[in-house]
């Protein structure tokens, strides 16, 4: 399994500092990315959580999916590798869930 983890459905209210609470029991948090909307500078409402193995990000995913966290009831699994982008045509993206 992947270390990486797509964290979804965050508050726009959690920060980096929650996430690590939050993920901490499951294991070492290698890295934690908060994506901001380049146009308004606040969070997109999710996340990316880099565990130390891929142990500790199955583990993670058991403990915090559908874990209410700030109100929000968040969801959490594996990250999915950003898929390549051709240099023209459409520039709307969706790129939740791809790191």
């Amino acid at each position: 399994m992947n270390n990486k983890l797509y964290v979804g459905n965050l508050s726009y209210d959690t920060g980096e500092a929650k996430l690590r609470e939050l993920f901490s029991p499951a294991g070492t948090i290698r890295s934690v990315a908060i994506p901001m909307d380049r146009m308004t500078n606040k969070p997109r409402g999710f996340a990316f959580v880099e565990m130390e193995s891929g142990a500790d990000a199955l583990k993670a995913i058991k403990l915090c999916n559908g874990q209410t966290v700030d109100g929000r009831e968040i969801k959490v699994n594996e990250a999915k590798p950003m898929e390549n982008r051709s240099s023209g045509g459409d520039t709307r993206r969706n790129d939740q869930n791809r790191w």
